[in-house]
């Protein structure tokens, strides 16, 4: 359904202070993942993955844009505790660090999911702020022998994904290629202080800007299920945001290691 004035949870329980949980059961930064608004190419059912076409070419619709800005506005509400016009803050704003997928239809939704917070949080965060990163390891799935053509070829590519994850049907980028890549850069990001207060600075909120099968396939990793399971999990619609909360086994899987 529609991405409404809420913020959708993955299915794990998130670990908050006074929970009994020890802080190194959980993951360093807060994530949230958000699908590309609805796009040229969903509107033409075609499946679009290389990144020779799809960074330059199929970009959001009229419906997509709108959709991201209410994602936003959502965002701004319910995680940061801002609306428009909503007058002074009850605390300090986290810092809020965006990546994107370079696809037209991603960085279209990147920049508008940015554009919309910053005029929300003008009276409380510099011009500077919300600036997207371009970031390869959220590109889409490569389909192979399948681009170009009907979307309704997915289902054969997510069938060989239940039976072999590390499969490559079709000249495809396997499932496990794609969480590979995906968890790889959340293990990078746990690494660093995004903030930029030091080795040991505070937590950010962190919006992985991404298309369907990149994000099915990461929140395999956060749920420490295998990647062949993407489907399995509840579908991120166009222009939707969802936190990701780690279960224990995610938090093994995406923790970055220790240093020697």
């Amino acid at each position: 359904k529609p991405f409404g004035a809420r913020i959708a949870h993955s299915a794990s329980a998130s670990p908050r202070e006074g929970s009994g949980i020890k802080m190194t059961d959980r993951l360093r930064h807060r994530y949230f993942a958000l699908r590309h608004g609805e796009s040229e190419a969903n509107v033409a059912g075609i499946i679009i993955s290389d990144p020779a076409v799809g960074t330059v070419k199929y970009g959001l619709t009229e419906v997509g844009f709108a959709g991201v800005r209410a994602s936003a506005e959502a965002f701004a509400a319910c995680v940061l505790g801002v609306t428009a016009g909503g007058g002074a803050l009850v605390a300090p704003l986290p810092h809020v660090r965006i990546h994107a997928s370079d696809f037209k239809r991603t960085a279209e939704t990147a920049q508008t999911f940015a554009d919309t917070l910053r005029e929300i949080l003008k009276d409380h965060c510099s011009e500077e702020g919300f600036v997207p990163i371009p970031t390869v390891e959220l590109r889409e799935r490569y389909f192979g022998e399948l681009e170009g053509g009907p979307n309704t070829r997915y289902d054969d590519i997510w069938d060989v994904d239940r039976q072999d994850a590390s499969a490559e049907p079709c000249s495809a980028e396997s499932a496990e290629g794609v969480r590979s890549r995906t968890g790889g850069l959340v293990r990078s990001l746990e690494s660093q202080s995004l903030a930029g207060d030091g080795k040991d600075g505070p937590s950010a909120i962190v919006v992985l800007v991404s298309h369907g099968d990149a994000l099915q396939l990461l929140q395999t990793a956060f749920q420490g299920s295998p990647a062949g399971v993407h489907r399995s999990l509840p579908h991120l619609n166009p222009a939707e945001l969802r936190e990701l909360v780690p279960t224990p086994a995610g938090v093994d899987l995406l923790r970055a290691p220790e240093s020697s």
